[in-house]
Parts: C-alpha cells; sequence; structure tokens
C-alpha cells in the first residue's frame, strides 16, 4: 500500500487557564484545557476521514492543528512524507497551498469589505499563481463550477448579498481555486439548510474526483459523516474513541458513545422498535479530566476499571479500532 497523504502522530493542544492575581502570588501550578489530548490517525489519497462527536469534544482544534493555524502542544503532523510541525512558517508557505480549510461560518470567513469574485482570486495573487486579469478568469470559472451563475453577477456581489448556501459555496471556491490535495471541512453544512446539504456535499464529493481530495471532515452529525465519508473517527473529550471503516462503524459500534451518537439520529424504525441507548449528562471539563476511560461519569456500563484505567485504542475488527474495557461486540 501507498504511504499515506496525511500522517497524525499523537497529537496534542493544550491551553493554558489563565490565573488570577491571587493564584499567581500563591504560585498555584498552571492548569490547561486539554483540547486535543494525544490523537493519531492517517488519511489516504483521495479519502474522506469523518471527525465525529458533541461540541466541545475537540473536533475543530484538531482540524485547526493539524493544518498549523494553531501551534500543536506535542506530537507529530506529516504531510506526504514532510513532518510540518518543525518547519518555519517560511517553510511552511509551499504547503499552505496545498492543505486548504473550508470554516464552519461562511459570512465570518469573508471580508465584508471584499467582492466575492475577488475574495476568490486572492488566494492565487498570494500564492503568485496568477497575475490579476488571469486570476480573475480562473475566479469566474470556478463560480460557474460552484453553481454561482451568472458568474460576472456574483463576482460583483459582497458576502451580505448572499444567502447561507451560496456563501459556503463561496467558501469551497476559494478553497478549491488552488487545487488543493488536501481539505479540513469544518461543520462545511452545519450553518445552511437542510435543503441545501445534499447539494454542497455533491459539490465536494465532486471536488474530490476531479482532484483526487483527500479531507478531513469535521462534523457532529453521524448521518452527514455517513454520507460523504470512507472512514469515522469518533472523538471524546480530545481523544478518539472508536475509527474504522463506515459502514463497520455504524453497523456495529463497539465503543458505547458512538453507539449513543447513532441513536441520537432520528429513525422512524428505531422509534417503532423502541430501542434507543441514551447517556446521561454532558461533556465534562475539558480542564479537569476524569481519572480512567473519560466516558465514564456517563457510561451506563463503567466498572472499576474504567474509573481507574484509560483504555487504549485496540482493533476489535479489521481496521476496526476502540478505546473501551467493554467494548460492544
Amino acid at each position: 500500500m501507498s504511504e499515506p497523504l496525511l500522517k497524525v502522530e499523537n497529537l496534542k493542544k493544550y491551553f493554558p487557564v489563565r490565573r488570577s492575581l491571587i493564584e499567581s502570588l500563591k504560585k498555584v501550578p498552571p492548569k490547561y484545557v486539554k483540547a486535543v489530548d494525544g490523537i493519531s490517525f492517517e488519511i489516504a489519497r483521495g479519502e474522506v476521514l469523518a471527525l465525529i462527536g458533541e461540541s466541545g469534544c475537540g473536533k475543530t482544534t484538531a482540524g485547526r492543528t493539524v493544518l498549523r493555524l494553531i501551534e500543536p502542544t506535542d506530537g507529530r503532523v506529516i504531510f506526504d512524507g514532510t513532518d510540518i510541525t518543525k518547519l518555519s512558517q517560511e517553510e511552511l508557505r509551499p504547503f499552505r497551498r496545498r492543505m486548504q480549510i473550508i470554516f464552519q461560518d461562511p459570512y465570518s470567513s469573508l471580508s465584508p469589505r471584499m467582492k466575492i469574485g475577488d475574495a476568490i482570486a486572492h488566494p492565487l495573487l498570494v500564492h503568485g499563481l496568477a497575475e490579476k486579469e488571469e486570476a480573475k478568469e480562473m475566479a469566474l470559472k470556478m463560480l460557474k463550477r460552484v453553481g454561482l451563475t451568472p458568474e460576472e453577477e456574483f463576482y460583483e456581489r459582497y458576502p451580505h448579498h448572499l444567502s447561507g448556501g451560496q456563501r459556503q459555496r463561496v467558501v469551497i471556491a476559494r478553497a478549491m481555486i488552488l487545487k488543493p490535495e488536501f481539505v479540513v471541512a469544518d461543520e462545511a453544512v452545519s450553518m445552511i439548510d437542510v435543503s441545501m446539504r445534499a447539494s454542497i456535499l455533491e459539490l465536494l464529493e465532486s471536488f474530490r474526483e476531479e482532484y483526487n481530495l483527500s479531507q478531513l471532515f469535521i462534523t457532529h452529525d453521524i448521518a452527514v459523516g455517513k454520507l460523504i465519508a470512507d472512514r469515522i473517527a469518533v472523538m471524546y473529550l480530545g481523544k478518539i474513541v472508536e475509527i474504522g471503516p463506515t459502514d463497520e462503524v455504524l453497523k456495529n459500534p463497539a465503543h458505547p458513545y458512538t453507539k449513543a451518537l447513532i441513536d441520537a439520529v432520528p429513525s422512524i424504525a428505531r422509534r417503532k422498535k423502541g430501542r434507543k441507548f441514551r447517556v446521561k449528562g454532558e461533556v465534562p471539563n475539558a480542564v479537569d479530566v476524569p481519572p480512567g476511560c473519560r466516558f465514564h461519569p456517563r457510561c451506563p456500563f463503567a466498572t472499576e476499571e474504567c474509573r481507574t484505567k484509560e483504555p487504549e485504542l485496540v482493533e476489535v475488527s479489521h481496521n476496526h479500532f476502540v478505546a473501551c474495557h467493554h467494548p460492544l461486540h
């Protein structure tokens, strides 16, 4: 098998908690928000890995740290054989055009003072890939490619003139105009109408086929992950608790948290059968992480072992890994 395009090894990102004056005077040891706490995964060329979990589990931080939009606390990110965590900003620059991000909120990620067309053409100018007139022509073609026609009219518009779905297409166009090899799609469909989600997912899939594009698709909705991903990684409180092929994870979830996420998706068949797996409470504070298995305060199957010993990812079936002392199968 060929080497993966992206390899993430034991990636960590801790944010220091600001101490009060009294705590500083008393020299109280600093505390940290352990947003990402030692995750590892690989993404092959042309593959989509969905990173799934509740809000606050560290998904977005993981995506931004992989791209070094946030500097990692520890670990390695190896892109196409190069450890980019060791590169200076100048050395990282050539990799920037090969790795792009689609932000969750398209409105806040677009300058309100910049025309839509100029926003799409801007990356070409920044990376020196085209002169102004050529960049404009390429931006017009990309507007048509993402379904914003007549493209000459959309080129002159500003972000506030567009709907949420149209702005999301603009953000996708801006990322794709560089023909990247890898994209982090951070909740790319969470802020648009349900009726528009399928068309946006189809658009991303078309770019995947055209560019052999690899994606880290971040979402809280496991049903969306099912539609687009080859593999699913379930994240909980800074850790990956389950990872494997999409069909295998969804049909045979091995971690109670994964099972709870699946059962949270509305299903007429499941409602008729009356079978639904629920967990209690909310995600704990990432500053004071529970000892042992991080999920044990919410898990109905927790034992003393779960409360004291942290589980490691182990293979339960082919390429299907789970971090649980008492997997469901």
